[in-house]
């Protein structure tokens, strides 16, 4: 089963992009993490990074017919004002979890509300890169626990 990892605006510049507030850690030494990760676990993982909200959009919507079991995504600022990212995990229907590498919570009044936590199996934040394997962690829980109640359905032959 594959997991995607959607990554929003600027977080290609991780390591550059205000390190006190962000690490030094480079968005691909995450990706590289993560993957490694994932596949000990013995599941695929594709990541996608982008600068603009309707790529976003279109990479989750695309979610639905390209084997994805679930979303692993950072909309970086798109957090706090995309209607249109928060619609799209919403009609999906697929388990995802969001992350962010600072505690939003902790940051500016504007960073503090989130348009995409209602839509979403939970939030990890403030953990810094570290926010990303807490979610991976949490989303193969969940995509096991799903196939684990696939399995049993379909061992009582019930419809899946």
């Amino acid at each position: 089963m594959k997991i995607k990892v959607i990554h929003g605006p600027n977080l290609n510049m991780l390591g550059v992009r205000e390190p006190n507030i962000y690490g030094p850690m480079k968005l691909e030494d995450i990706n590289t993490n993560m993957e490694n990760f994932a596949k000990q676990n013995g599941f695929e993982i594709e990541f996608f990074q982008s600068n603009h909200e309707g790529d976003i959009v279109d990479a989750i919507q695309e979610s639905v017919t390209d084997g994805t079991g679930g979303i692993i995504i950072n909309p970086a600022a798109l957090t706090h004002t995309s209607i249109a990212i928060r619609d799209a995990l919403a009609a999906v229907k697929l388990p995802a979890i969001e992350v962010h590498i600072s505690n939003t919570a902790a940051r500016e009044e504007f960073r503090q509300k989130s348009l995409i936590s209602s839509v979403v199996a939970g939030t990890i934040t403030g953990f810094g890169p570290f926010s990303y394997h807490l979610g991976l962690i949490a989303m193969i829980q969940i995509l096991n626990e799903l196939k684990q109640a696939q399995a049993a359905q379909a061992a009582q032959g019930q419809p899946q």
